[in-house]
């Protein structure tokens, strides 16, 4: 009896094994993925409405600085273009208004930039001040204070009644030839020229020269001349050994001031600071060494 009950428990084992050969595996179905949710862009809001003003402001690149010139900025905020027939620049610190140039339209809610050349001779008797602009179009004529964060027509006026107080003294320049030993790294020299007037008057004191993005001194941070003049002296030629400051193209490109240094000095006692800038041919040889000497520029493809 048994052994009838044992075989038939086995029958029913084996039966059910095979039957769960043939069936499929219940595997459960994946739940739908949560759907990612974005947030709907914010709008861009709408311009403001044209506040009906003219605003200007001043400024200079170092290109500007180059070319003795700097730029006044119109913003046109009204709600129509406007074509300048006339830009005027008036400041204490200049004895005549001054001209823009390039004038063109400035369309609703833009600027344009206008140059304006700056004189040879400021008002070195009026050292302070502020500017305005006299902007004439279409049968209008608005006078606008020129905002002038860096005071770049106060820097010039007084860099400029400083370098005709020096030429009291002395004539400062750059010699022309720059000459090096021609190699890859090899280093020049640039020459400051000092040649007095002749004319009594207070000490001139040389004390220090920077480098520019192109061209830097040999071992120091600047040039040191440390040399004191008067206008009885003899003229003296300072030596400045000198070297690439970086050897790639962007430097060389973009550089309007690779050949203008900034000399400190004191002038019967009082410190001061001015821009010498090479003469084009100077400029050209300087910068022509600098690229014998750098051998091949770098670009930012080589970075």
């Amino acid at each position: 009896m048994r052994r009838s009950a044992a075989a038939a428990l086995a029958a029913v084992l084996l039966l059910g094994g095979c039957s769960g050969d043939d069936a499929q595996p219940d595997t459960a179905t994946p739940s739908p993925s949560r759907s990612i949710r974005t947030l709907t862009p914010l709008p861009v809001p709408p311009e403001p409405p044209p506040s009906g003003r003219l605003r200007a402001d001043m400024r200079q690149s170092s290109r500007d600085a180059a070319a003795g010139r700097m730029e006044v900025w119109i913003d046109n905020d009204t709600a129509a273009q406007i074509r300048p027939a006339r830009i005027t620049y008036a400041d204490p610190r200049y004895r005549t208004t001054l001209r823009g140039t390039r004038l063109r339209p400035i369309p609703s809610q833009s600027e344009r930039g206008f140059p304006v050349y700056l004189p040879r001779r400021p008002a070195c008797d009026h050292p302070t001040g502020a500017g305005t602009v006299t902007v004439t179009y279409g049968g209008t004529t608005r006078t606008l204070r020129v905002a002038d964060s860096t005071d770049v027509a106060g820097r010039y006026a007084g860099s400029r009644c400083l370098e005709l107080a020096i030429a009291r003294v002395a004539r400062l320049s750059w010699a022309e030839d720059v000459p090096s030993a021609g190699g890859v790294g090899d280093p020049g020299t640039l020459t400051l020229v000092v040649a007095p007037t002749g004319q009594p008057g207070p000490a001139l004191t040389l004390d220090t020269v920077s480098g520019t993005p192109v061209l830097s001194p040999v071992g120091s941070d600047v040039w040191r001349p440390a040399v004191t003049v008067h206008g009885t002296d003899p003229t003296q030629r300072i030596e400045l050994p000198v070297k690439p400051t970086r050897c790639d193209a962007h430097a060389f490109a973009e550089s309007g001031g690779a050949t203008a240094f900034k000399i400190g000095l004191h002038l019967g006692g009082e410190p001061g600071q001015i821009t010498l800038r090479m003469s084009l041919a100077g400029a050209k040889n300087a910068i022509d060494y600098a690229r014998q000497s750098c051998g091949t520029l770098t670009t930012m493809e080589d970075g």
